[in-house]
């Protein structure tokens, strides 16, 4: 890294060590970054805009604080995301309240198909009729992710809200690419699981 290369070219990381280093301006610019997507993601994982935003300013008070804990080379969007989230789940156990999510949004699958969360857990052979009821689908579909347990429920969010990969939620979660998998796996079984038991609207 060139000392002399504008801040607005560096990486993430080589900001990180520019602010260990004493440079203020460098974490000015990581915030700037990071705002529009962290709080995207707070948002919707809290679904609380004056909620959101207590715990974005948290999460980079505790980024500031702790500047000397980073360690040079660690992927900062992951460890970001992981004081990000931390900082909510705190906020809903001082607050007594569960996140919550929506479920109209796109996913990319292993084959580069995407889909959304909803055309995943759905009957793919429905009827013309059943148009009707998309709004009555997606009410039921995130009222049974609202019920999941939480550490499926933020794989789900994660993965489908905030487009990370695999190897990122792994590194958020501090869990192995392969428990990612799994836990996106029985989220989706518990979700279809859930819609199947409800009954015909056709009777």
């Amino acid at each position: 890294m060139n000392a002399s290369t504008p801040l607005i070219h560096c990486t993430d990381e080589e900001l990180l060590i520019r602010f260990q280093g004493g440079h203020r301006e460098a974490f000015g610019v990581i915030v700037r970054r990071y705002e529009r997507e962290l709080y995207g993601y707070l948002r919707r994982y809290l679904r609380d805009g004056d909620l959101a935003d207590d715990v974005f300013q948290n999460t980079f008070l505790q980024l500031y604080t702790k500047i000397n804990t980073y360690e040079p080379g660690r992927r900062v969007r992951p460890w970001l995301y992981t004081i990000a989230k931390n900082q909510a789940i705190d906020a809903l156990r001082r607050t007594g309240r569960h996140p919550t999510v929506s479920l109209d949004q796109s996913a990319e699958t292993e084959d580069g198909e995407v889909q959304s969360l909803l055309s995943l857990v759905e009957n793919r052979h429905q009827g013309p009729s059943d148009a009707a009821l998309g709004e009555e689908r997606k009410q039921l579909i995130r009222a049974s992710v609202d019920r999941l347990p939480d550490f499926l429920r933020q794989v789900v969010i994660l993965a489908y809200y905030q487009g990370l990969k695999y190897r990122e939620i792994a590194d958020i979660m501090g869990i192995p690419v392969g428990t990612v998998k799994s836990r996106l796996h029985a989220a989706l079984t518990k979700l279809n699981e859930a819609w199947t038991a409800q009954p015909s609207p056709l009777g």
